[in-house]
């Protein structure tokens, strides 16, 4: 990813989600930015040539993965990680200014999970509505469709709401970690502090496959950092596995660990190697 060119990046939208927040650790004045409705459309931006780039969450510290993200990179037109970013992740109630009764309240999936205990006290009878993105429920809020919506303090900003309660989250250390999609080709050089991503597809009947995969990388003396099992949709028990290793495809140890590996699996899709983010 150049810093001497001008890029255009799409990201889970609309403005003011936490993926904003991201990006803005990833891009400079001169590029150009696009909020979408959801994480497919903002990877098929990249697909289709709109954007250089998109930025979407993979995986959260409380919550776990990002189920959408997966599955687009495992199974849908083949796109491979740029870079990676984290973000903490702080949340924030707010409402329409002159708001005096809160009965439903808007929020991602994600957010609502991650804040549980301060909605169970606080608002145990309220409705929790699913919204496609905190910011999204933030806009709700302020069209009036929602009374209260749980979202970043950049939303409150943007959209003009009341803040009423600050830092709600049940867990004050939550970090969440997204991803820059591109198109295959271009490939950042090993800096000795990478992570290489892939799906793994095996046979249905092939037994004790999965500790074949393991096995290959302990002998190889590569350290695992993810491993997700996600359903294929061929068929019913028909699963693939979503692996991140430590080092970059162009070291010895992963290299050899993925050729060894394309001889017992079904099909291996490369997802990139890239510099691994150090969080402070």
């Amino acid at each position: 990813m150049s810093n001497t060119e001008s890029h255009t990046f799409a990201y889970l939208g609309p403005v003011g989600t936490f993926t904003q927040a991201a990006l803005k650790k990833l891009t400079c004045d001169t590029d150009i930015t696009i909020p979408f409705a959801n994480v497919t459309a903002a990877l098929d931006a990249v697909r289709s040539g709109q954007a250089d780039y998109a930025l979407v969450p993979i995986e959260n510290s409380v919550e776990g993965v990002v189920a959408r993200t997966l599955d687009e990179l495992a199974t849908g037109d083949p796109l491979t990680i740029a870079q990676e970013v984290t973000l903490p992740v702080t949340f924030t109630l707010m409402v329409k200014p002159g708001t005096t009764e809160i009965v439903r309240i808007g929020t991602h999936p994600h957010a609502e999970s991650q804040c549980r205990a301060f909605i169970a006290r606080n608002y145990p009878h309220a409705e929790i509505v699913p919204t496609s993105s905190t910011s999204a429920a933030a806009e709700l809020v302020s069209n009036g469709q929602l009374d209260a919506a749980i979202a970043s303090s950049a939303a409150a900003e943007h959209f003009k709401l009341k803040v009423i309660s600050e830092n709600i989250g049940d867990n004050s250390g939550a970090v969440t970690r997204f991803i820059a999609a591109q198109k295959p080709g271009w490939m950042p050089e090993p800096t000795g502090h990478d992570r290489t991503s892939m799906a793994i597809f095996i046979g249905i009947d092939h037994a004790g496959a999965l500790l074949e995969i393991l096995q290959v990388f302990a002998k190889n003396d590569v350290n695992l950092t993810f491993i997700q099992s996600r359903p294929t949709g061929r068929e019913l028990g028909h699963y693939h596995f979503i692996i991140d290793v430590e080092g970059h495809i162009k070291d010895a140890p992963v290299g050899k660990s993925v050729d060894e590996l394309r001889t017992i699996c079904d099909d291996i899709r490369f997802l990139g190697s890239y510099p691994r983010e150090v969080r402070a």
